[in-house]
């Protein structure tokens, strides 16, 4: 197990405030099935998982810019420092926009 790994709010995979993205990287399971699991949680326990997610949101800390997971080549161009490099143009790139 990784001694570095640490559970952050997500800031790419959000709905609402990133908790249950955070938890599923942190799990490496799909959000989807944590939202589910929360929604199943607060409707059959009178609301306790509504409570659990707002405790979870005030003291689960965002993910800091530079511990970001580019997850889309859309994601390479808002961090070029993680993704591509300079010189080169963007794999789906118009044709008009190749230099090659």
């Amino acid at each position: 197990m990784n001694p570095q790994k640490r559970l952050y709010r997500s800031t790419q995979d959000r709905m609402f405030a990133g908790v249950c993205g955070g938890i599923g990287e942190y799990l490496d399971v799909d959000p989807t099935l944590v939202r589910l699991v929360f929604v199943a949680l607060t409707l059959l326990s009178s609301g306790s998982g509504l409570v659990i997610y707002v405790i979870l949101m005030l003291i689960v800390p965002e993910r800091p810019a530079d511990k970001r997971k580019l997850k889309s080549k859309h994601d390479a161009a808002e961090w070029p420092d993680q993704g591509l490099t300079d010189d080169a143009p963007p794999p789906d790139a118009p044709a008009d926009y190749r230099t090659d």
